[in-house]
């Protein structure tokens, strides 16, 4: 085993922080007060190749390996929560999933100009009747000669204000809906622009408040044949393959978060002083931050090892699933500690620490809440749930192929 960053690895490292200190943390806190979306950003991050990171040089990537997909989650994250998410639905959710599933036209279409950050994507499953229960949403899409036509809504989306390109997922098969059979449920690729779709922003959010987060509403919209992503039928398998690359740069930003945590807390505990002496000396505000120093540990190993399995090519449902759960609850507990060592001042935007509290609750929420990783954990643990191949295996880390022209 080599625990050991590559010097790539650390370049890449290196480059995201300075730009997440330079571009990010002088703004965040203005755009976290007014609920506002910063766009400048998206251009910034795609002349750095941060929209296209893991995707081959050929369809307009970066051509990096997953870990450094990780590592640039983690670096956006430890400045803000907003940046992070970006990555999670433009690149894990949605790019990936049309660079595994997707034909060589539709790479061609719609993963290169991803890549490159000449468009936005994002990725609509949850609807305001479904979220932990995928197989209870209620959008449909009926086939009407050379187009689908797709009618219902989606909730709590990332970007969907903000995106060109959609991946929805919809019944194909109505009479697999009443029974439940997940069998009967498809993808698509819709554009903005097409006739029926509208979209709008969710205000008042508890957290990632400098984050695009709404709705979107299909009214008939027809969508082309030709941008079924794989077959009739495997929306759902699509779905969850997706949501593996998504849970995964979630995992990977919430060490970033617990590492925030842990940064801002040893400087105030170094300068607070309580009973003569600075509050880093007091052993009860030492346990606090040991258990952060403990945390972000365990978080990085958690997605290092599953960077490496998607660089091979092995799939990782269970992995992810664990580094998710542990990661998320972990940059929670650390970021109610951070306000807890900060006193009085932690409950005030002040300080960044009450942004890491308010930030930290949607992740043990949104790409699966803690409750359904713990029961997946259990499944697997139980013998009562394997993982199958898919029909379509996220592609290996192919340097020699990823970096070709």
């Amino acid at each position: 085993m080599d625990f050991a960053l590559t010097e790539e690895h650390q370049m890449v490292r290196k480059m995201v922080r300075e730009f997440a200190e330079k571009e990010i943390l002088p703004y965040v806190k203005e755009h976290d007060r007014n609920q506002t979306f910063d766009r400048s950003l998206l251009p910034k991050m795609a002349r750095l190749g941060l929209l296209g990171p893991c995707i081959p040089v050929r369809y307009g990537g970066a051509g990096m390996d997953y870990i450094s997909l990780g590592i640039i989650c983690e670096e956006l994250e430890r400045a803000d929560t907003s940046a992070r998410v970006i990555m999670s639905v433009h690149v894990g959710l949605n790019s990936l999933t049309i660079f595994q599933w997707g034909t060589e036209e539709q790479k061609q279409k719609y993963l290169v100009p991803q890549a490159r950050g000449e468009k936005i994507a994002t990725y609509a499953l949850t609807e305001p009747n479904a979220g932990s229960d995928a197989v209870g949403i209620q959008t449909v899409a009926r086939r009407d000669g050379d187009v689908y036509r797709l009618s219902g809504e989606k909730m709590w989306i990332s970007l969907a204000d903000v995106a060109d390109h959609f991946i929805i997922i919809a019944w194909t098969d109505l009479e697999k809906r009443k029974r439940r059979d997940h069998t009967g449920m498809s993808a698509f690729i819709v554009e903005r622009g097409f006739p029926g779709l509208e979209t709008g922003t969710i205000h008042g959010k508890l957290g990632v408040r400098a984050g695009n987060t709404g709705w979107i509403r299909l009214d008939d919209v027809p969508v082309p044949a030709e941008n079924l992503l794989g077959y009739e039928g495997e929306g759902f398998k699509i779905a969850m393959a997706a949501l593996d690359n998504g849970r995964y740069t979630v995992a990977a930003g919430a060490a970033g978060l617990i590492q925030a945590c842990l940064d801002a807390s040893v400087k105030y505990a170094n300068e607070r002083y309580a009973f003569g002496v600075p509050i880093g000396q007091h052993q009860l505000v030492q346990q606090m931050i040991a258990r952060m120093a403990q945390r972000v540990e365990i978080a990085r190993l958690l997605y290092y090892r599953v960077g490496w399995l998607k660089n091979q090519g092995i799939r990782n449902t269970r992995e992810t699933s664990l580094a998710k759960w542990y990661a998320c609850d972990a940059a929670f507990d650390s970021a109610a500690d951070a306000v807890q060592i900060h006193g009085a001042y932690g409950y005030s935007d002040e300080y960044d620490v009450e942004r890491y509290l308010r930030n930290s609750k949607g992740a043990v929420i949104y790409e699966g809440s803690r409750e359904i990783h713990q029961l997946l954990q259990a499944q697997y643990a139980l013998g009562y749930r394997e993982d199958k191949p898919l029909r379509c295996e996220l592609p290996p880390y192919d340097p020699e192929t990823w970096q070709a022209e």
